[in-house]
């Protein structure tokens, strides 16, 4: 039957590609055999199968084939479908290397390099230098620097490690998925507080099956929900621009908020700011507020409103996206208008009202 891979990563087989990398985050870094010294043999295999697991999944290509043909057919035990007469073949995915006139066999890359790539150079063990084995620092941890990552095609590509003491050169494999593209995406305050379905209109390179980069243009549906803050992101696995020898990168849609007239947005709470006379902030007033969603709210606010005074109108505030049905509050404050002048007469009708003296 072959290794699950699935069960090895400890996930479904509908894993996404962050469900993927979670996994092997944790299992990486439980089975490292240098955190395991008391059974080193064992967490070297346990590590290695994490590494070609994770290989495997997380490469599109490299999962289609295991889930079609199982790891029978990832190594050469079966034919690779597709493959017909001598050779690889246009068909072959990257990393397969002809095993016979039919089929393709797999060759798994370092387990030491994949953990390497996946935490960017950068030791997640607080600083321990020499996690590599057999006399070398695998990816130059403790010194700053990275070795030398070769795909199963050979190829490389150069990047720097921003570490402390960082700036020096070093290599990863060619077919390292690029950073996510990412883009602004203006929603009204209204779109926040109902939701909104978008359609977005990109173009991007993509690869045919013989290797041309050919341009085309794609539409994307955003549904916005309703409650989503500034800083949501929105990810479209793979449809950054393909360059050769890459994986696209993600397309990622970050939510920024467009400023509203009326309303501003403190976290879940709404906070509108009316202006009023001196007048009614001392004898009381009525005010007519209309809302996000088109509602009107009239408001008889009779007590005398002082400065730094709140109105608070629970549950009138921006839907909580994780809590269907929940609201924030809305949040009413007052800028009260002070005359700069005022007569004679009209200060000793204020006294007299007040209490502060006669005339």
């Amino acid at each position: 039957m072959g290794v699950d891979y699935y069960t090895v990563l400890k996930v479904g087989k509908s894993a996404s590609d962050d469900d993927l990398k979670k996994a092997y985050r944790k299992l990486a870094m439980k089975w490292h055999p240098d955190k395991n010294p008391n059974n080193k043999k064992e967490a070297e295999a346990k590590f290695k199968q994490i590494a070609e697991a994770y290989e495997v999944l997380s490469d599109p290509q490299k999962r289609a084939i295991y889930d079609q043909e199982g790891e029978e057919g990832l190594k050469g035990q079966v034919p690779y479908p597709g493959a017909a007469g001598a050779g690889a073949g246009a068909g072959a995915p990257q990393g397969f290397a002809n095993g016979g006139t039919t089929s393709f066999r797999f060759n798994p890359r370092s387990a030491d390099d994949i953990f390497a790539e996946f935490f960017g150079g950068s030791s997640p063990f607080g600083g321990m230098g020499g996690m590599g084995r057999g006399g070398s620092k695998a990816a130059g941890f403790g010194d700053g620097i990275f070795g030398s990552f070769g795909g199963p095609d050979g190829g490389t590509t150069t990047f720097r490690h921003f570490g402390e003491g960082g700036g020096a050169s070093s290599s990863i494999p060619s077919s390292r998925k690029p950073a996510p593209v990412e883009n602004k995406l203006l929603c009204s305050l209204e779109e926040l507080y109902k939701g909104s379905v978008r359609k977005m209109k990109i173009s991007r390179n993509i690869a045919d099956q013989s290797g041309r980069i050919l341009p085309v243009e794609e539409i994307l549906t955003i549904e916005v929900k309703a409650g989503w803050k500034k800083g949501t992101k929105v990810t479209f696995p793979e449809k950054g621009n393909v360059q050769p020898n890459q994986v696209a990168a993600d397309l990622v849609f970050v939510i920024d908020e467009k400023p509203h007239p009326v309303y501003k947005r403190d976290g879940n709470d709404l906070i509108l700011t009316k202006k009023i006379s001196l007048a009614e902030a001392l004898a009381g007033t009525t005010l007519s507020l209309t809302t996000l969603d088109g509602r009107t709210l009239n408001l008889n606010l009779p007590d005398v409103i002082t400065p730094g005074y709140e109105k608070v109108l629970p549950r009138e505030g921006m839907p909580i996206a994780k809590e269907p049905g929940k609201k924030g509050n809305l949040r009413l404050k007052f800028d009260i208008s002070f005359p700069t002048r005022l007569t004679a007469e009209q200060k000793a009708g204020i006294k007299r009202l007040l209490g502060g003296g006669t005339a």
